[in-house]
């Protein structure tokens, strides 16, 4: 199995237009893992005018046909889980468990919108007179940009690969600088699959002159991104003037409501597990963790035990739990977040330093206890092993802490009173809610955000529309 490092242009890997190159660093030792190319807006224009040239006629194939495609794509995923696994581990830092579970996941989104292709179906409509026919039929949008995130390399790029795809759509995509051999090993698995060339591409290089050129470019009906806020509302500027249209995944704040009928030891020991996955680099994270006062003392107990047993390493040994930072720069914002809490009256009860490593970009777990509120390990993303905790008394008081944000991610309740769930669930103000559960989302469900947490949704049918227009087709004087 050939494995390209490349960029990936109308069928052909190749390097940038400008010879520029990228030296890819291991985040648990600071060891280059690969050269790859660091292109700019001149190679996002190559692969819009391949996409562009392509898109006639991977739009008009037939969605079964198609479908043989993404199918076997995903196949030769599962069949070259472990070595692209631990790739992705080299590069991202994250536990080999994490990456192979992400893999597995990102296969699953290729089957998955291989067969919701085939279910394309439109709307016959009842005309109000009886000379009159209508009827509603869904067709792929056109070119689709995709600038996916470093935190999920092969989950991000695939959830929206494949639902463009599937929807009869061409790609122009662009994964993070700091992850890009994952994304590149997907597309390995599209090109060995069979798909024409130029219907996904793949550049590698400078953020702000790959996104401005997808902007631009005429060809580019719609540019899906996963990334930050602040990012996410550069390309809502840029879109004002293009009208390009936009799907945003962006940032998250996460309350977690527990309260005092739950089985306070499990819960804070699996909030713990929770907070970690992927060092807590997750828009999803559970993150401010509200904790009715008659059960606060055990849960910050507990969960202190719990931190401080967190085994941190490479991921590629068998004992890590958890794994670096992506970069020093994440590393050091979150640091300065924690000196800032403590400023302000948060109390480090575990961790909060950079640990006994001599390279690599670690912070230890960390647990805060936050007198109110208005602490910024509350008021903004930590996007970090760090779990602040505070108390509420009432239920109504929890859910005013819940929404007082910006964001509208995710969201967690942990309760065994049917009541207090139904009515905590409706009243906070977030596109997911997980009811005594860490992962309340799946491929057939729709992922979304309110507020500044995005536009649009990814995954489940919704996913798909997400990249088709609607026509409508009325015949007259029948």
């Amino acid at each position: 199995m050939e494995t390209n490092y490349d960029q990936f242009i109308n069928g052909t890997w190749t390097p940038a237009s400008s010879g520029g190159t990228w030296e890819l660093k291991n985040p648990a030792d600071e060891t280059t893992v690969a050269t790859v190319p660091f292109g700019d807006g001149s190679d996002a224009i190559r692969a819009i005018e391949a996409a562009s040239a392509a898109f006639k006629a991977w739009s008009t194939i037939n969605p079964f046909d198609r479908a043989v495609i993404l199918k076997k794509a995903g196949a030769l995923m599962h069949e070259r889980l472990e070595d692209y696994a631990r790739t992705t581990v080299m590069e991202s830092g994250k536990p080999l468990a994490e990456a192979l579970g992400e893999w597995r996941i990102a296969a699953n989104f290729f089957e998955w919108y291989a067969e919701e292709g085939k279910r394309n179906a439109g709307t016959v409509l009842q005309a109000a007179r009886n000379n009159k026919r209508m009827s509603v039929i869904h067709q792929p949008i056109g070119v689709v940009g995709a600038i996916t995130a470093w935190n999920f390399p092969a989950y991000n790029p695939a959830r929206c690969w494949s639902a463009a795809l599937g929807a009869g759509c061409t790609v122009v995509a662009k994964a993070s600088e700091y992850t890009p051999l994952t994304a590149m090993l997907l597309a390995q698995c599209l090109h060995d699959a069979g798909l024409p060339a130029g219907v996904l591409n793949l550049v590698n290089g400078d953020a702000a002159s790959i996104g401005q050129a997808m902007l631009d470019h005429p060809a580019v009906r719609k540019i899906s991104f996963t990334g930050s806020t602040r990012v996410g509302r550069i390309l809502m500027d840029g879109a004002s003037k293009t009208h390009t249209l936009l799907s945003l995944e962006l940032g998250g704040n996460a309350p977690v409501l527990v309260f005092p009928d739950v089985d306070v030891e499990k819960v804070a020991a699996d909030s713990v597990i929770a907070k970690l996955r992927n060092a807590g680099q997750t828009c999803v994270a559970p993150q401010r963790f509200l904790v009715h006062e008659s059960i606060a003392a055990r849960f910050i107990e507990v969960a202190e035990a719990k931190m401080r047993s967190v085994k941190l390493g490479n991921g590629l040994e068998s004992a890590t739990e958890m794994g670096p930072m992506i970069n020093s720069s994440q590393r050091d914002n979150v640091e300065a977040l924690v000196k800032e809490s403590i400023a302000h009256g948060g109390e480090v009860v575990a961790g909060g330093g950079t640990g006994n490593f001599s390279a690599g970009y670690f912070f230890e777990p960390t647990l805060v206890r936050i007198a109110t509120a208005d602490n910024p390990l509350f008021r903004r993303e930590i996007f970090g092993p760090v779990m602040p905790v505070t108390t509420f008394r009432t239920t109504e008081e929890a859910i005013r802490l819940a929404n007082d944000t910006e964001y509208g991610l995710a969201s967690y309740i942990w309760t065994n009173d049917l009541n207090t769930s139904v009515h905590v669930s409706e009243q906070i103000e977030f596109g997911i809610v997980g009811i005594n559960e860490w992962y309340p989302w799946a491929l057939e469900a729709p992922f979304g955000g309110w507020q500044q947490s995005g536009l649009g949704y990814e995954c489940g049918r919704e996913g798909l529309a997400e990249y088709q227009e609607k026509k409508l087709v009325s015949i007259g004087g029948l």
